[in-house]
């Protein structure tokens, strides 16, 4: 599955932006009125956050999002290899409570 596939997957739900679409890296802004459709489909794809919300981040964690601006504690990391691939998702809230950047990587 490539990321523009992914990406196609989450096309149903409300994207308030999209930034990039590219075959190694996908960066869109989404609604968080829609957060449990989101986590659904994210955890159908990618099994549950290696780093939750909420939680501090590991070393490993810390590492695979480095390249793409880190996370942070009220930050959600997924990471999945598919079809040979290591894949990120990273979901950063923003601070109006309305808005969240999603970032979707092939990590090299």
């Amino acid at each position: 599955m490539s990321l523009k596939q992914i990406f196609e997957k989450l096309q149903s739900l409300d994207i308030i932006q999209t930034r990039c679409v590219e075959d190694d890296y996908v960066e869109i802004v989404i609604s968080n009125q829609q957060s449990d459709k989101w986590n659904q489909i994210l955890n159908e794809i990618f099994g549950p956050a290696i780093k939750p919300a909420g939680e501090r981040p590991s070393k490993p964690a810390v590492r695979l999002s480095q390249e793409y601006g880190g996370i942070q504690d009220n930050q959600v990391l997924f990471n999945k290899i598919i079809d040979g691939k290591n894949i990120i998702v990273m979901l950063w809230p923003w601070m109006d409570g309305a808005r969240t950047t999603l970032k979707i990587a092939v990590i090299k």
